[in-house]
């Protein structure tokens, strides 16, 4: 069984014992495909070069980033290229023979470009023009099976390749967490989403009531409701990680011992392919015909 692990981007998140366990894995024989954030990296840059990142409310609620062509020649420079490259530095001195890769390489990762977004501003939906950004549609599942079989561990990066209405590609920012849920997705694998805290909580403010896992529709229905802030978007990526094929997620904490064992032994807060209604197989189905 394959495992993909997302580390997040969060100045708060510590990835070395995660590096470390990922070691451990690939000793063990373990097949590991490593995926990452670097939204914090991208709004530092950003200062440093003194522009400001730009955030947007969809009408339905959630908050992401606009990724303009300038953020997106800084998002290029940031996320495959520093993140990307120090990861696979210190995976090298963990003794893995890791390789970096971005969802451009060998069309690792592609979807549409959205150069528009539907924005809520000043309680009024807009139309806002200029943005690189796309969901992905397909992974090169094969590409990472190979790199695998040939004993190398790889370490995925957006952006991801945007197809134009014109028939060209483009660079695009897609989320990390979408990202790592398609490539799970796509290899049946097990998530593990490693972030700052220990799991999803009933409430956000108290870490005694994390939710240790749900495995019906009921019980995810809970999680959805307790999920606030940047936890909405690792839930609702879980669900796409389940709903394109993954064995399991789970998200836990990367700031503890052995954090991707561990999690996948039970810490953290684990879903299971139960918690998706009976007809989801048949509604991605119908979404991808479309």
């Amino acid at each position: 069984m394959t495992t993909v692990v997302k580390i997040g981007g969060a100045r708060a998140v510590d990835p070395d014992g995660a590096l470390a366990d990922v070691a451990s894995l690939v000793e063990d024989g373990e097949d590991v495909v490593l995926t990452h954030g670097g939204s914090t990296a991208v709004d530092e840059t950003l200062a440093e070069l003194g522009e400001e990142p730009t955030y947007v409310e969809t009408p339905g609620g959630v908050v992401g980033r606009f990724t303009d062509e300038r953020t997106m020649d800084v998002f290029k420079m940031v996320m495959p290229g520093k993140l990307n490259t120090d990861l696979v530095e210190s995976l090298h001195n963990e003794g893995v023979d890791a390789v970096g890769l971005s969802g451009t390489d060998g069309k690792l990762l592609c979807g549409k470009r959205k150069s528009a977004v539907r924005v809520k501003e000043d309680g009024k939906k807009k139309i806002k023009r200029g943005d690189h950004s796309g969901t992905i549609e397909s992974v090169n599942a094969d590409l990472l099976e190979t790199t695998l079989a040939g004993g190398y561990t790889p370490v995925v990066s957006v952006p991801i390749l945007g197809t134009e209405q014109s028939g060209g590609y483009t660079a695009v920012n897609a989320d990390a967490d979408r990202a790592a849920a398609a490539i799970a997705g796509a290899l049946e694998a097990d998530l593990v989403v490693l972030t700052d805290v220990t799991g999803i909580y009933e409430d956000p403010d108290d870490e005694s009531t994390k939710i240790d896992s749900a495995a019906t529709p009921e019980e995810f229905a809970a999680v959805t409701d307790a999920a606030e802030g940047f936890m909405t978007k690792k839930v609702m990526a879980a669900e796409e990680a389940l709903e394109g094929g993954a064995a399991s997620v789970t998200v836990a904490t990367a700031n503890a011992d052995d954090p991707i064992s561990s999690a996948l032994a039970g810490a953290g807060t684990t879903l299971e392919p139960g918690v998706l209604e009976p007809d989801g197989d048949e509604k991605t189905e119908q979404e991808a015909a479309e």
